[in-house]
């Protein structure tokens, strides 16, 4: 194995990053290094891109250089010492919360939060690389059988599935109302129709998005801007005359901003679940505490990652048995050395893309390509 690999690696504190030869990472006991097949670019390598105020709070200019991104599958091609749970020839994908075992949140099975936490791409190289090193208790071996354009995904998809399923994994036969249509929000729709809910809203800004939304099984298309002749209040009554009155049994804010925040609580009926999983610009963000959740008997569920590995399992179950086609949300593919492309298309108004995958190696680029041609067909 050389020495040097090709890697996408965030040197400054700017707009951009470089196409580089770093060193191969260092292989430690406990530790896996893969050959990365596909890698996947996240709406947070999209903040590190541009080195927003997040990016510079989280990691900071003193951190930099650092190889950018986590969604990622690969094949393991050589174990640490003290490794045992996987091997070489192992097809991965990676948990990019990396845990503590010592965090309280670990030593009772919330493995995926924790204080002293790590995250893959953000507190450590990344896997925007032709090769990357991970501890392997956070290595998800895959059923060879998921391409790994869709393997590279299950990251976002997990995010998806867990604010869908939630803590009870209770949703058949349920109303769903999701705000945003970005690739979490789409796999999300799949994934929530795959496990029976029954009536399926979606909320959001981009053309684009929102017809891939009708692909993923959105059942009611809604414009967050009221083009279509609905303001906030026609929305929340066109909600509630579709649900029998009542509201939405499930809201999931997927996007973050305060006027999406509010309007989700007036979707949602009495005694429903509401999942926050977009970040907010600010952390405090004003509710009407009373009437939105004490009268309301709310829940309100926190999704921050995946669980570890629950939410892995059922997703790799979803796509080795195609019970979600994941394809309409993939909608660019492009050679690693070629990731400026796709961060531009990230970045353009309109934007005009969802999920894109990077391949280290033109092989497997021109492999995934021949396979989306075949689905289109």
């Amino acid at each position: 194995m050389a020495e040097i690999m090709n890697a996408v690696v965030k040197e400054k504190p700017e707009l951009g990053a470089e196409f580089r030869q770093v060193k191969l990472p260092e292989l430690k006991p406990e530790w896996v290094m893969v050959k990365v097949k596909a890698c996947s670019i996240c709406g947070t390598d999209v903040h590190i891109y541009k080195w927003d105020p997040w990016s510079d709070n989280r990691i900071g200019a003193k951190n930099l250089p650092q190889t950018l991104g986590h969604e990622v599958a690969g094949e393991v091609v050589e174990v640490g010492s003290h490794v045992s749970r996987i091997k070489v020839g192992d097809y991965i994908s990676a948990e990019t919360h990396i845990y503590d075992p010592s965090d309280i949140t670990a030593l009772v099975g919330q493995f995926h939060i924790g204080e002293n936490m790590k995250i893959l791409g953000v507190d450590c190289d990344g896997s925007f690389a032709e090769y990357f090193a991970v501890h392997q208790s956070v290595c998800w071996v895959n059923d060879t059988s998921i391409p790994p354009e869709f393997a590279t995904i299950q990251e976002p998809m997990g995010n998806a599935t867990y604010a869908v399923l939630g803590e009870d994994n209770d949703i058949a036969g349920k109303s769903m109302v999701f705000i945003g249509d970005g690739p979490i929000a789409l796999f999300g729709i799949g994934v929530a129709r795959a496990c029976g809910a029954a009536n399926i809203f979606v909320v959001g800004l981009s053309e684009y998005g929102l017809q891939i939304a009708k692909k993923m099984g959105a059942d009611h298309i809604l414009y967050a801007d009221g083009r279509d002749g609905k303001d906030l209040q026609k929305r929340v009554e066109y909600i509630k005359d579709n649900t029998y009155g009542a509201g939405a049994d499930i809201v999931l804010d997927m996007v973050g901003a305060l006027p999406a925040i509010q309007e989700g609580f007036k979707y949602l009926r009495k005694g429903g679940r509401f999942t926050a999983f977009g970040i907010a610009p600010k952390d405090e963000v004003p509710i009407d505490y009373n009437n939105s959740i004490v009268f309301k008997g709310a829940q309100i569920h926190g999704i921050n990652g995946r669980k570890i590995f629950d939410t892995w399992y059922r997703v790799r179950n979803l796509l080795t048995m195609k019970r979600v086609d994941v394809a309409p949300v993939i909608t660019h593919l492009f050679e690693l050395k070629d990731f400026k492309k796709g961060f531009d298309l990230l970045l353009a108004e309109p934007r005009l893309c969802s999920k894109i995958v990077l391949f280290p190696d033109t092989e497997e680029f021109q492999k995934a390509v021949k396979r989306l041609e075949e689905r289109i067909k």
